[in-house]
């Protein structure tokens, strides 16, 4: 019986919503359906988030200056974004595939994998995933796609091959088949550096890795060298991780004297926001819970917590925090101890923010978490968080 469980093939599917943010903004406006549609900066300074299907064709991709995309797509729609409005379709998504799957994981705020292993006895890896699908679209009107096979990695391909609005299964034993003719750009991991390295190579499409040693990879590219040729030949044991909405970071500074100083108090809770942001960028997370807790003199501790748009932004969650302080701090006594959690945390970088940013202030989070991260956190930081600095 042992032996059997062991040997049990994985059935994993992975769900991504098509083009998210285009996807909700025409729910919130129909007119908009069926059109070039560009989310992000409206501005020329600004960032495409995402864009439409449409504005595609013409060669628009998400990270492009808004300047650059309305010179290939002149007629396409630009529409500031609302990543409040993103967050709260994201967690909607998230409560009907908790409600449904057994184990899942919220690999980003529209992207999830499930581990449907052992539903073939009983009701069937498909049909499950499929009518879960048709679940999705119908209590929130988003269309999304979805890839079945043995693993992560070949699921995820799928669900890119299936797009838009499809689903693909692909049976065990045909991984490497359906994958030797796609280009290895499909591989996830590639990015564009290993890319052109791949391509020099005279590497262009995923069945040329296949039938190279996994010793020339490893040469040339180190130990992702050895990761790309197994995900090339459908390898990947990564298991699914079952999502926990705890999971979070925090931070807590305990006075040395007591205090009121309301000013003193914000000043220390922006540098601990600048610091778990900078955190989560650092580790491609992004947060939409924010929680402060506050030990007053006599050791009565209080916390309150808020959702916040999924963000490492700390321009998003400084006023979040200032505000949620001033609910928070209603006793007006000694206070002992602040501390600043963000939990709720998914992979995801910071391209859900591109919409408010110009490409200046994506820049200068860029320049400040390489300072950060070089020099010691904390080497450059806001103004007002230089009191706790500088105790």
């Amino acid at each position: 019986m042992l032996l059997e469980k062991e040997t049990e093939l994985k059935n994993v599917v992975h769900m991504d919503l098509d083009s998210f943010f285009v996807s909700v903004e025409c729910l919130m406006d129909s007119r908009l359906k069926g059109k070039p549609l560009i989310v992000g900066g409206e501005s020329d300074r600004g960032v495409v988030a995402s864009c439409s299907y449409e504005a595609r064709a013409f060669g628009v991709r998400s990270a492009m200056p808004v300047r650059l995309a309305k010179r290939l797509c002149p007629h396409a729609i630009v529409v500031r974004g609302d990543h409040a409005k993103y967050s709260e379709y994201s967690h909607l998504v998230t409560d009907i595939i908790r409600d449904k799957s057994p184990v899942f994981e919220k690999a980003s705020i529209d992207e999830f994998y499930m581990d449907f292993t052992g539903l073939e006895r009983f009701f069937g890896s498909y049909r499950f995933a499929d009518e879960l699908r048709n679940t999705i679209i119908k209590e929130t009107g988003l269309p999304l796609s979805f890839g079945l096979s043995v693993n992560k990695t070949v699921s995820k391909i799928a669900t890119g091959e299936s797009k838009p609005n499809g689903r693909m299964q692909i049976l065990h034993g045909t991984e490497k088949g359906f994958l030797a003719p796609l280009p290895v750009k499909r591989i996830p991991g590639v990015g564009s550096k290993t890319y052109e390295l791949l391509r020099s190579m005279g590497v262009s499409q995923i069945g040329t890795l296949q039938q190279m040693p996994p010793e020339m990879l490893k040469s040339a590219l180190g130990e992702n060298g050895l990761h790309i040729w197994k995900k090339a030949n459908g390898i990947d044991n990564t298991p699914v991780e079952p999502y926990n909405e705890r999971k979070s970071i925090s931070t807590e500074h305990t006075f040395e004297t007591d205090t009121t100083d309301v000013k003193k108090i914000e000043s220390l809770l922006i540098s601990m926001a600048e610091e778990l942001c900078a955190k989560l960028r650092s580790e491609a997370k992004l947060a939409s819970t924010l929680a402060i807790k506050i030990r007053y003199s006599d050791f009565d501790t209080h916390t309150k917590q808020m959702r916040i748009p999924y963000t490492s932004a700390d321009h998003v969650v400084i006023p979040a925090v200032k505000n949620l302080f001033a609910k928070l701090y209603e006793r007006r006594m000694l206070i002992r101890l602040v501390g600043l959690r963000l939990s709720d945390l998914v992979n995801g970088h910071y391209q859900i923010n591109l919409f408010d940013d110009s490409e200046e202030r994506i820049k200068l989070y860029k320049a400040l978490d390489k300072l950060n991260l070089r020099y010691g956190s904390g080497t450059v930081f806001r103004a007002p968080g230089l009191d706790r600095r500088s105790e």
